[in-house]
């Protein structure tokens, strides 16, 4: 019989947790799976960790605020199933969809991908989610329909290799997703709803530069040589640009093509570099 280990982070999330919790338990006990639920309270300062503690399912309490993929990754070490559907506890994953993800357990991961026309985005977030999504799709050599969804089904060995990669913030997902990605694992992304969160939303507007940021770190340990090309494409105007008043044209140009064509050296050396790094893991 196949089993599932769900994991919930949650941080002041006493609104939202105790529903989700039975709606989770009321699909996963027809779904067929052997299963077990985990919340894991990363330092709330509400009644998050009591009201989920009163549903009957185990809580690991964190003591302090660590952030998203800390709660995660304490969870995922705490588990002891083949599977393991991670799932927030605000409500705007409908338990509903999980029976699609786990009908579609196949590979190493299965995304619940945010695209139909229930998905309750607000607006103001939706260029900096499309940015995201597209500057990963460049780099990883593929589109993504949903980088960072916070409701996805993981087989458990597949998160091993990657352990030190994942970070301890927002970017979690978005880098899990890369990492399988660009390792040619077998990703698959099935569509689910979005609702409106419950209570409000922990997201801030510094975390897209977080997000950006963590997309470059992650893609230069795999593909160097398409992150420096395709940031050498983009500055090699700016270059130029910059210093068409500096010097003569031809001089400007062939400087800043200079600029770029070392950068793509470079990526090639440290792309060599990855994959022979990545050819003795084991």
């Amino acid at each position: 019989m196949p089993s599932v280990s769900v994991v919930i982070p949650a941080f002041n999330e006493e609104d939202a947790v105790a529903r989700q919790i039975r709606e989770l338990e009321t699909v996963l006990t027809t779904s067929g799976w052997t299963s077990e639920l985990l919340v894991v309270d990363d330092g709330s300062t509400d009644r998050t960790a009591e009201r989920a503690e009163a549903c009957g399912v185990r809580v690991a309490r964190m003591g302090q605020n660590h952030g998203y993929g800390a709660a995660l990754k304490t969870g995922i070490d705490r588990t002891r199933h083949e599977w393991i559907l991670i799932i927030d506890a605000d409500g705007t994953y409908p338990a509903g969809a999980v029976p699609d993800l786990l009908r579609a357990a196949r590979g190493d991961m299965i995304v619940g991908s945010r695209v139909t026309a229930r998905t309750h985005t607000p607006f103001l977030r939706r260029p900096a989610k499309w940015m995201l999504r597209r500057y990963a799709g460049l780099l990883v050599g593929q589109r993504i329909p949903d980088l960072n969804s916070g409701m996805r089904l993981i087989r458990s060995a597949s998160i091993l290799p990657f352990r030190e990669l994942l970070p301890s913030r927002f970017s979690f997902t978005s880098t899990i997703t890369l990492a399988l990605l660009a390792t040619g694992r077998g990703v698959t992304f099935v569509p689910i709803d979005y609702l409106a969160r419950v209570g409000q939303s922990k997201i801030r507007p510094l975390d897209f530069f977080r997000i950006f940021s963590q997309i470059t770190r992650v893609m230069l340990h795999f593909y160097p040589w398409r992150v420096l090309f395709l940031w050498g494409l983009a500055l090699w105007p700016a270059g130029a640009a910059l210093l068409w008043r500096v010097g003569p044209p031809a001089a400007v140009l062939a400087s800043a093509t200079l600029c770029a064509v070392c950068a793509g050296l470079a990526g090639l050396r440290l792309h060599r570099k990855a994959r022979f790094e990545r050819a003795r893991q084991p």
